[in-house]
């Protein structure tokens, strides 16, 4: 997305929930849970890499709860310039089906614009993800994008 203005939010979802979490272990559990299934590097890394990624500086984490429940994570850090990525968003296996997605993506990608400046929010996806994960991001205002090979 290159402005703001290109998030099609989903309906809400009574419930659904963003939290600001601090890095630690609750964030190490959730990538894990989350990405297993999935074989998201994350799930899979060792001690040292946890460390470093728990440790960079610019990284916002987010908890996405339902009723009060931890439901999934999100994260997020501004990448040269003006750019924010989103390097995570995911539910837990448990709450996958329940409807809960698009309206915790559009909350997820709304607090990505928050930067002052922002001038592009990101992710990528890939074919291990959620068969509607890519789905759920074109609908949100997401347009695919491929490097070269």
């Amino acid at each position: 997305m290159t402005a703001a203005d290109q998030l099609n939010p989903a309906p809400a979802v009574d419930g659904v929930a963003l939290r600001p979490a601090e890095p630690g272990p609750l964030i190490r559990e959730l990538h894990v849970r989350i990405g297993t299934p999935y074989r998201w590097p994350s799930a899979s890394r060792s001690d040292t890499e946890w460390t470093r990624w728990l440790a960079e500086p610019g990284r916002r984490y987010r908890v996405i709860e339902y009723r009060g429940e931890v439901a999934g994570a999100a994260d997020f850090e501004p990448r040269g310039g003006d750019d924010v990525e989103i390097t995570t968003f995911g539910l837990l296996p448990e709450f996958v089906g329940r409807g809960l997605g698009g309206y915790a993506l559009t909350l997820v990608v709304a607090d990505a614009w928050t930067p002052p400046g922002a001038r592009r929010v990101w992710l990528h996806t890939s074919t291990l993800d959620h068969p509607n994960a890519l789905p759920n991001y074109l609908r949100r205002g997401f347009r695919g994008f491929s490097r070269p090979a």
